[in-house]
């Protein structure tokens, strides 16, 4: 599956574009602040209903521009090619059409065209807390698993109800049992099931992306990923109702699959506390790398893939070694983004790889 053509109206700093693009390797050049990462950022609107960076939609429309329209042609293996539509007005619900028919669920459109955005936003799975680290299991879990999704959201329905009850309780000054267990019984079956392909998503995981460290890194350091969970070894129902104390006490539910986090290590060490720039920047790509693997492997496809400033995050040393790796027969269709015209593209052409070039400036496009 690749994208063959892209086409944008009033979407970020783009008034107009038209794109058609290489089955293989996409190269995006020009200064920073041009609007190449928006470019990217269409194409994950396209797989994922959504910006990977912006989720309030309406602030993804061009400046007093009235709505926003990103259209793209996929192509599958037997030529066979899907229209997707994604258009916006202000003030309106989002509209997303596959083949000119419109989606009652957004839901349904995840994992048809799977995609793996890597970007320096990426440094927030080490930085920022844990919410970020599940978003990053969510992501992967989502584009193989049509009912992940369902589960998540009547999770969180549940969640957001027993919280509400748990605040009504503090300021009734109230509390009734029976009710809460209403809450606790939505919570268990969704969240169990949750935790259940959280567990065996990061059990297949690990391996995968160790051996994508040790290329990356040439071997020099130990890499550790676990799944940390409240509900390891532990009953779910039995945990709630152990933590209604604490709970009418913090006034919102402290225990539960929305607390869990992925734990990373090198060394034998938190790669947050202890890992250098270069060794965070490499665990981070290796992450993600896995993450194409994983999806290949479970969706026997190979996802899109989007570099956005690879340069940003890699030293030239490291960076030639990753165009290594996805210039292979491993990796299908790649649009990465570039300050220099001619970096990529020397790398590219060492390998064979055919590729376009689009020089980017002030939201115009030039193909090169």
């Amino acid at each position: 599956m690749f994208l063959s053509k892209l086409s944008l109206v009033n979407f970020k700093n783009y008034e107009s574009a038209e794109m058609a693009f290489s089955d293989q390797v996409n190269c995006f050049t020009g200064n920073n602040g041009e609007g190449k990462t928006n470019l990217l950022d269409a194409i994950h609107y396209l797989s994922f209903c959504k910006s990977f960076f912006n989720p309030i939609d309406s602030q993804n429309i061009l400046h007093e521009a009235p709505f926003f329209v990103i259209q793209g042609t996929f192509v599958d293996e037997e030529g066979k090619e899907e229209e997707v539509y994604c258009g916006l007005k202000r003030n309106q619900k989002k509209q997303f059409k596959r083949n000119k028919k419109e989606y009652s669920r957004l839901a349904d459109h995840i994992g048809l065209f799977p995609l793996v955005m890597v970007s320096p936003a990426d440094s927030e799975l080490i930085t920022e807390g844990s919410e970020t680290r599940r978003r990053f299991m969510d992501t992967v879990i989502a584009q193989f698993d049509k009912h992940y999704l369902d589960d998540l959201i009547k999770y969180n329905k549940a969640l957001s109800q027993r919280n509400a009850l748990l605040k009504q309780f503090a300021d009734s000054r109230r509390f009734d049992k029976a009710s809460l267990e209403i809450w606790d019984a939505q919570l268990v079956e969704p969240g169990n099931a949750i935790y259940e392909k959280r567990a065996a998503f990061v059990k297949q995981f690990i391996p995968i992306f160790q051996k994508h460290y040790e290329l990356i890194s040439g071997g020099k350091e130990k890499v550790k990923l676990s799944y940390q969970s409240q509900l390891l070894d532990n009953d779910f129902a039995k945990v709630l109702e152990a933590s209604v104390s604490r709970d009418r006490a913090m006034q919102y539910t402290t225990t539960g699959i929305h607390k869990d986090d992925l734990e990373f290590g090198i060394g034998g060490y938190p790669v947050k506390k202890f890992g250098s720039q270069g060794q965070q920047k490499s665990y981070l790509i290796a992450l993600k790398l896995a993450q194409y693997d994983f999806i290949k492997k479970i969706k026997k496809m190979k996802p899109i893939l989007l570099l956005d400033d690879i340069y940003d995050k890699l030293d030239d040393t490291r960076a030639k070694e990753l165009m290594a790796i996805v210039s292979g027969e491993s990796f299908g269709q790649i649009f990465i983004t570039d300050t220099h015209d001619d970096r990529i593209p020397k790398l590219f052409k060492r390998s064979g790889a055919d590729f376009k070039m689009f020089r980017i400036k002030k939201g115009g496009i030039e193909s090169k």
